[in-house]
């Protein structure tokens, strides 16, 4: 299966926050799995860190490509089309951080690890 892990998600497994879902653990920790994240994520991150909305480290943002390299997850560049998919859906969801992700998942083929359940309207598979 290939799954693409929400910020939250990409930020719980980092943290082993409790707050992420055992269903959701065991997908990222399946071999199996090809594990993606965004550079939305990347992004989002940043964002939320200069805006003081998350209490990571400055750390976690310079280590950012190495932390997802040593769990083996692969970076997944925005293209034109997500951005073109992300921009012309419906107020299904206002956040454009969601909104990208939704339509990198769509056009990629790939299941959505949130727990936001407006992630479900989109057309991409949600695992949580």
């Amino acid at each position: 299966m290939k799954l693409l892990l929400d910020t939250h998600a990409l930020l719980w497994w980092w943290l082993d926050s409790p707050q992420l879902s055992a269903k959701a653990r065991r997908a990222i920790s399946n071999e199996k799995n090809e594990i993606f994240a965004s550079a939305a994520s990347a992004w989002e991150i940043a964002t939320k860190h200069r805006l003081g909305k998350l209490g990571l480290p400055a750390l976690t943002l310079q280590r950012y490509e190495s932390l997802l390299a040593a769990d083996g997850f692969v970076p997944l560049a925005i293209t034109t089309g997500h951005a073109l998919l992300a921009g012309s859906y419906d107020q299904i969801h206002v956040d454009p951080f969601d909104r990208m992700l939704a339509a990198q998942a769509e056009l990629e083929g790939l299941a959505i690890v949130s727990r936001d359940p407006a992630m479900a309207k989109f057309n991409a598979t949600l695992l949580w």
